[in-house]
Order: structure tokens, then C-alpha cells, then sequence
């Protein structure tokens, strides 16, 4: 029996998805979480196999989540089921530690599938994402791929219009060290301005809708 833990804000989702992998031969659904602090407790007490994550979560995102269950649970699988496609999203997810990506587009049985491949502990991704990301990275993908997760996190929580003390806030850092961040990040993107980050940041793909 595969144990698996739902990650996602959204409670209908998650309802959505407990009913669906409730009901197929092999799969149980153990716990739900709607923060990256909740699933990490989870992590912690009920050790799952697989942990299904959405990154858009409130406060710290499903990055975060993914590296506090891991550092929690080394032998954990993680499938992100996201809304965002960008490169960016995909290869930070991977950096933090997921074994596979699928966006919120896949069918059902592909969802179902997945959980079992990353279970197996196969690398899995979406035939779309598996595409481009076998291209060649463009000038502007290499620019941002130089970015830790940690500096991607404050960059996103940034272009979302939160301040330095917000950001630290979420991700349980002090102002200091976000403000370090922002510096380090400006450096590597030769961005002197957060005007400039941000611009940058939206051709990038960054700038959420409410997703």
C-alpha cells in the first residue's frame, strides 16, 4: 500500500483528489495538509511514502514544503501537481528534491500513475514539461537557473508584492538574512533595482495570477 500525503491550500482540491486516489487498489490517502508547516508535522509523526504537493501555498510555498519534509524525511517521494509549467518552477522543484513534476493539466490516470512511478523511485514529468526541458536553455532560463531555491522563494514572494519583513515572516527568517537574499539575487541577475527584478521576474514567468 502506497501512504500518501496531499499537499494543497485548497480544501476542495484536496477532497477531489482524496476521493480519486481513495478509490483505486494500492493507494491510501493518510493526511492532508494546507501549509508547508502542517505537512511537515505530518511528515514528522506519520511518515508517508508520497507526498502530493501544489506549490502554491499561503505563506511558505510548496519549495519550502518540499525541503522541510525531506529534511524531515529523507526517503520520501514527492510528485509536485502544479498550475505553473515554466522551466523556473520546474527546475526548482527538482533542486529542492522532488522525484517528479506534473501539472494540474495531466488526466487523472496520469496523476495515479505518477505516484506510482515516484513511489518506485522513478523520476517522472509531464510529456509537455519533458519536452522543453530537454531543449536548450535559453540566455534567459540560464540567468535565472542561477538562483538557489531559497533566493527563487524570496525573488517569487518578492514579485508578489511583499515586503522584506513579510517575506521573512513566511519563511521563518530574519529581515537580515532576506535582505541578504535580495542582494545576493540582484548580483546574479545584475538587476541594480526590485523595479528591474520584478520586470525580469514577469518574463520569467513569475508573476502569479491567484493560482
Amino acid at each position: 500500500m502506497i501512504r500518501i500525503l496531499l499537499v494543497d491550500d485548497h480544501a476542495v482540491v484536496r477532497k477531489g483528489y482524496r476521493r480519486l486516489l481513495d478509490a483505486e487498489p494500492g493507494l491510501s490517502v493518510i493526511g492532508e495538509a494546507a501549509s508547508a508547516q502542517e505537512a511537515n508535522a505530518f511528515v514528522q509523526r506519520e511518515a508517508p511514502d508520497v507526498a502530493l504537493v501544489d506549490l502554491s501555498l499561503k505563506g511558505s510555498s510548496g519549495l519550502e514544503a518540499i525541503r522541510g519534509m525531506l529534511a524531515r524525511l529523507p526517503a520520501l517521494r514527492i510528485l509536485v501537481l502544479s498550475m505553473h509549467d515554466t522551466r523556473g518552477y520546474v527546475t526548482q522543484a527538482m533542486r529542492s528534491g522532488a522525484s517528479g513534476y506534473l501539472t494540474k493539466h495531466c488526466e487523472p490516470a496520469e496523476v495515479i500513475e505518477g505516484i506510482r512511478q515516484v513511489a518506485a523511485g522513478k523520476r517522472v514529468l509531464a510529456p509537455d514539461i519533458a519536452h522543453f526541458m530537454a531543449e536548450e536553455m535559453p540566455d534567459r532560463d540560464r540567468l535565472m537557473a542561477r538562483l538557489t531555491p531559497r533566493e527563487f522563494e524570496v525573488l517569487r514572494l518578492l514579485v508578489k508584492g511583499e515586503s522584506s519583513t513579510e517575506i521573512a515572516s513566511a519563511m521563518h527568517l530574519s529581515p537580515k538574512t532576506v535582505l541578504n537574499y535580495l542582494s545576493l539575487i540582484r548580483q546574479k541577475l545584475d538587476a541594480e533595482t526590485d523595479f528591474k527584478l520584478r520586470n525580469l521576474a514577469a518574463q520569467y514567468g513569475l508573476v502569479e495570477d491567484s493560482v
